[in-house]
């Protein structure tokens, strides 16, 4: 947190990071590996899909 100089760009940070954390973070150990490919190859797609608007 020391590398923000304001509270506002920390905030900004958080914001994105948890978006993107939470939209590929899937319990590897849970799953098979099919499944987990599955899950991967779905929300990496779903990003670019997002990032070439």
């Amino acid at each position: 947190m020391q590398r923000f100089r304001r509270m506002r760009s920390l905030q900004k940070f958080a914001a994105v990071h948890s978006s993107v954390y939470n939209h590929f973070n899937n319990e590897r150990s849970l799953t098979s590996r099919d499944h987990f490919k599955q899950i991967r190859t779905a929300a990496l797609e779903e990003w670019r899909g997002l990032g070439a608007n």
